[in-house]
């Protein structure tokens, strides 16, 4: 009589799977699931979109593959890096803030096998590739029986005070770069597979009950995540979603994902009286009491886990029977269970009663049954047993339903990008507004490999690699790429319309766009070419990256003596203020080695490493130019003209700014003997042989580079 009691209990919480669930769960004296304060509630959708650090925070037992946010159980503050820049002559000084996190996030509260994406603030933290969009440390604890503690953990906490959370799965992020964000932790959730295909509907519900109810059901979801003590609201909630019904026997309950084997039974009543069946036991419910629609929420992988909704019958006005279930499935299992679940709802109408002898009485409850003289078969949803004959309530059984075409809706899944390796191209840095600098810049631009690159962090050795100075971040992506095929010799004081460059660009996304003489003029189109610095007016697209560049302007800003020198494979890199990181190298000398090491997030340990050798072209100035002998009166006379760091503009259409505290030049007369000092950018060699002479012009921090005279028919250069 106890489980009887026990059964009527549970019938009149949750129904006949409430009754069976009583009725075992009864048994062991489990009175918190028998006798709750009011209805329950199984896992909800919604709980599951927001991270949360509270404690007392539900963790879910995860099943398949899911999304989840998971709950943060430890963190650091905030860890600030600076670097700082600047601070030379016509430059103030700047120091740049960046700030970055260790933390742990408990992820399931048994084992898992691996996390794949993981998303932050809506958009991918780490693909599908396992790449990570931004810089960070990343550890997977899976949650075994012999997890060892967290090293990091450890470090800042103590050993002694550090948990290994055994049986949780739980990830840990070291230093995450927190620039993306906001200098704040951003609310992460994680594509979590803790089994390796599908699951069972009966394997979910044998795990969460400790074996009260289990069962092959046939019906499988492709992630769940159960959360809460309630066992028995979990278990409820599947079969409800699942259409399974739960057959009780031996102080178990199975779950069946469709009509069970059915046993032959005989109305004693139908046969007292004659008839084929009693009329006053069979009672078909008006259909006007009946939802006329079922729908379920879920989670549906195709659109990133985002919550779907699938509908099953008329749109009419009428009840609609709404059911959440925190699983992953597609688009067309959700609708194939509505389906299924409707049907359920319209066989339900049409009940009866049977009495049989009360030798029948091992019928179980969820068992399946054919009436002697009768077709169809019926679902067991409660017995009685009184004055030794047990009368049996059943319902119309409902066999499987067809998979059913359904439509995930409009798809916007987070852009996954790949990162890829970084891509440096570092060179000195000619002036390139009206300011002579006192110390020697390099220009270093950076792109990715793929298309998700955003930036690397830049460190700078001057000493051969044996001490390094932080640049901070780069800056964003720069258009970039390779020569394919350069151009020839031209002049460097007329447009060159005749060479064109063939290049190749490292990112198919990349554009180069056409510039007329004004906004040549302005600085458009300013490209660096291996050493030579110039600009182009047309850009024509000859193929997914590759770019045919005229209308050239060659040699500028004191890069003359590049013309003609580049080769294919040579680096490619348009300048722009915007993607161009400037460093000053204020102890470095010209003619020493600066080197640039970049660690992005799709680098290994060691990063990307590049060199320079500086030539001195940021801090002296340029060549002298129309060097010249003027013969009067028998005298030969050596003349030039000077040029300048600044004034480049030449604003004023007549002379430029010396750029230096003083003008002079240190003349070498190609004889072997000493070079000559000279205030004015002229020279009398008197009876000298010049036709080997060069000049260069002293400047603050170094001399510009020679230039020769050539002696042609002994009297011209």
């Amino acid at each position: 009589m106890a489980t009887l009691v026990l059964t009527v209990a549970g019938g009149a919480i949750g129904g006949p799977l409430g009754a069976a669930i009583g009725a075992t769960l009864g048994r062991t004296v489990d009175r918190e699931v028998l006798f709750p304060a009011a209805r329950r509630e199984g896992p909800r959708l919604t709980e599951l979109a927001v991270q949360t650090s509270s404690y007392g925070s539900a963790i879910p037992h995860l099943f398949g593959t899911m999304r989840v946010a998971g709950t943060v159980i430890w963190s650091t503050d905030l860890i600030e890096h600076r670097s700082t820049s600047g601070g030379g002559k016509g430059s103030a000084k700047t120091t740049q803030y960046s700030y970055s996190v260790s933390f742990a996030v408990l992820l399931s509260a048994r084992p898992v096998i691996a996390v794949q994406r993981i998303w932050a603030d809506g958009k991918l933290l780490r693909g599908a590739a396992g790449d990570f969009k931004v810089q960070t440390g990343f550890r997977l604890h899976r949650g075994g029986e012999d997890q060892a503690i967290d090293p990091l953990i450890a470090a800042a906490e103590g050993i002694g005070d550090t948990p290994a959370h055994r049986g949780c799965a739980y990830a840990v992020f070291e230093d995450l770069d927190l620039t993306e964000y906001g200098n704040r932790i951003p609310s992460l959730t994680f594509e979590v597979v803790a089994d390796e295909a599908s699951v069972d509907i009966g394997t979910i519900a044998d795990a969460v009950s400790h074996g009260v109810v289990s069962g092959a059901t046939g019906i499988e979801v492709l992630g769940y995540s159960a959360y809460g003590e309630d066992r028995r609201a979990i278990v409820e909630q599947l079969a409800e979603a699942s259409g399974c019904t739960p057959e009780q026997s031996a102080g178990r309950i199975t779950l069946h994902g469709g009509v069970g084997e059915a046993s032959e039974v005989a109305d004693m009543a139908a046969r007292a009286q004659g008839d084929e069946a009693n009329p006053r036991s069979r009672k078909i419910a008006d259909a006007m009491t009946l939802p006329t629609a079922m729908e379920l929420a879920h989670y549906d992988p195709a659109r990133d886990y985002q919550a779907g909704l699938q509908r099953a019958g008329s749109n009419a006005d009428g009840v609609s029977r709404k059911i959440s279930l925190p699983a992953a499935l597609s688009a067309q299992g959700a609708k194939t269970l509505a389906e299924h679940g409707l049907a359920m709802l319209r066989a339900g109408r049409d009940s009866r009663q049977v009495a049989l002898d009360w030798s029948a009485a091992a019928t179980p409850t969820g068992g399946y049954v054919t009436i002697a003289g009768e077709a169809g078969e019926w679902r067991v949803t409660g017995w009685s047993l009184e004055k030794m004959v047990l009368t049996l309530t059943l319902s119309r059984a409902v066999g499987s339903v067809p998979q059913v075409a359904a439509s995930n809706g409009r798809v916007l899944p987070a852009p996954d990008r790949t990162i890829g390796r970084t891509l440096i191209t570092v060179f000195e840095l000619p002036p390139l507004d009206e300011t002579a600098w006192d110390a020697p810049r390099i220009g270093i631009a950076a792109c990715g490999e793929g298309e998700g690159w955003r930036q690397a962090a830049l460190v700078l050795s001057s000493d051969g690699g044996a001490s390094w100075r932080e640049l901070g971040g780069s800056a964003p992506p720069a258009i970039m790429g390779a020569v394919i095929a350069p151009p020839g010799i031209a002049s460097a004081l007329i447009r060159d319309d005749r060479n064109t460059i063939e290049i190749e660009l490292f990112a198919s996304s990349a554009v180069l766009n056409h510039a007329d003489s004004r906004s040549l003029d302005n600085g458009a189109n300013l490209a660096m070419m291996g050493k030579e610095l110039l600009q182009f007016a047309t850009a024509e697209q000859l193929g997914d990256r590759r770019w045919r560049l005229s209308g050239l302007r060659r040699g500028l800003r004191g890069t003359e003596r590049q013309i003609g020198k580049a080769s294919a494979g040579d680096r490619f890199t348009l300048i722009d203020r915007d993607t161009l990181t400037v460093a000053e190298v204020p102890s470095a000398r010209i003619g020493s080695t600066i080197l640039i090491r970049a660690v992005g997030a799709g680098d290994p340990t060691t990063g990307t490493q590049a060199e320079v050798v500086l030539d001195g072209r940021s801090v002296v100035p340029p060549a002298p130019v129309h060097l010249r002998a003027e013969r009067m009166g028998g005298v030969t006379t050596l003349r030039w003209v000077r040029r300048s760091r600044t004034g480049w503009r030449w604003i004023d259409g007549a002379g430029t700014p010396l750029g230096e505290d003083g003008e002079q030049y240190l003349f070498d007369a190609g004889d072997g003997g000493a070079s000559i000092e000279l205030s004015e950018p002229q020279y009398l060699p008197g009876g000298q042989d010049w036709s080997r002479a060069g000049v260069a012009q002293m400047g603050d921090l170094g001399r510009s580079p020679a230039a020769s005279f050539i002696n042609v028919e002994g009297e011209k250069a």
